[in-house]
């Protein structure tokens, strides 16, 4: 089981939920890093009294430095401070759930540094997977799912040959337009977007969740996560967000995990495995679930999610365009800019003017990411 973590990204929702499971397992908190919530990173501080705290802004890193001088804890900031944070000697798993691509650069440093990887963030894998996952078996460290699903998955296939999956079949809850109409998504509201019908998450992948690229991230994050390619790869909808995901071995079995729609879960199993450990948080009650339902997702009125599939399927530099296209489309979204019906075609722009770079350096990808990125802010829109 860890013995300690630093979070990237502790004031957001799954940084929040990893203290309170921290806290229920009595792991010491080392590295706290946040980009600008100096407010909840002090309160945490005070809390947890880790080594280092890492601030994205320079100038608020030393406003909470004076904040918290009663205190003996090193404040660093900008990407130097998020690596610092990750590499800190104590530590040995680092929970790495800042959102976007800004978690890739600390994670490799980390990797390099010998830490296992408690992994929130979908973006380290979706831009940079190969790289990653190679550098995570060059180190001998462990990639552990956080993500709900990536984390049924995992599960699923404890005690199994990857040789005998058939499929994976990652499930998605449609989000809060299941069963609209291109029509109907034309007047939808930020109000609307960022309410998810199961999950409590932060705005960027509740957005994400609701044109479904959250789940097509996730087709190309289990793709390196557990090594199949993309026609082993399935989505299905599954509005009650029941069971998790499953596995289809090669004799027909299927093995799906099944839970309380609790982030805090695969938290702890992440930061506790191979163990298993006894908690407080809210436990399924099968009599309670009257139905189970499933249904194919809508491709054509979600198109995010077939672009995230054209994204893996042409490879190299092509999924790091894409989400960084998609990042900005969101970003814009969210400032109430574009409509909702805009984010996938601003992502499709993108993706039509990349030439993709086959087999990439980490160098390359940030390169492609800041011009994908630039492409976007310089569109009339």
């Amino acid at each position: 089981m860890t013995k300690s973590i630093s979070i990237l990204g502790s004031t957001g929702s799954i940084g929040v939920q990893t203290l309170d499971v921290a806290r229920n397992l009595k792991i010491k908190v080392e590295g706290l890093a946040a980009n600008t919530s100096i407010d909840k990173l002090e309160m945490q501080a005070r809390e947890f009294l880790p080594k280092v705290l890492a601030v994205g802004d320079e100038k608020l890193a030393k406003l909470l430095e004076q904040r918290i001088s009663d205190l003996e804890i090193e404040v660093v900031s900008g990407v130097e401070g998020f690596k610092r944070v990750a590499c800190i000697e104590s530590v040995d798993t680092v929970v790495t759930s800042i959102v976007g691509i800004a978690g890739l650069i600390p994670t490799m440093e980390a990797i390099k540094n010998k830490k296992n990887i408690a992994l929130a963030n979908k973006e380290t894998l979706v831009t940079a997977g190969q790289i990653v996952m190679s550098e995570a078996l060059k180190m001998g460290v462990d990639i552990l799912p956080v993500d709900s699903e990536h984390s049924a998955i995992f599960q699923s296939l404890v005690g199994n040959n990857i040789m005998d999956v058939s499929k994976i079949i990652l499930t998605a809850s449609g989000g809060p337009f299941r069963g609209k109409t291109l029509q109907d998504l034309e007047k939808v509201t930020l109000a609307d977007a960022l309410k998810h019908p199961n999950w409590s998450m932060g705005s960027k992948i509740t957005i994400d969740s609701a044109t479904l690229m959250n789940k097509g991230l996730e087709v190309i994050e289990a793709k390196w996560l557990f090594g199949l390619e993309l026609d082993r790869i399935k989505v299905i909808v599954h509005p009650q967000s029941i069971i998790h995901s499953m596995v289809e071995y090669v004799d027909g079995s299927i093995i799906a995990q099944l839970g309380s729609p609790d982030m805090r879960l695969p938290i702890q199993f992440a930061l506790t495995y191979p163990d298993r450990k006894p908690n407080s948080f809210s436990k399924l009650d099968l009599l309670k679930c009257r139905e189970l339902t499933f249904e194919e997702p809508d491709m054509k009125t979600f198109s995010c999610l077939r672009l995230a599939f054209e994204a893996l399927e042409k490879g190299g530099t092509m999924p790091a365009a894409m989400n960084a296209a998609n990042e900005e489309a969101v970003g814009l979204f969210l400032k109430e800019k574009v409509k909702f019906v805009n984010i996938p075609g601003i992502i499709e722009n993108i993706m039509g003017r990349h030439s993709i770079i086959r087999n990439p350096t980490l160098e390359n990808i940030v390169e492609v990411d800041l011009w994908a990125r630039q492409m976007v802010r310089n569109m009339n829109i």
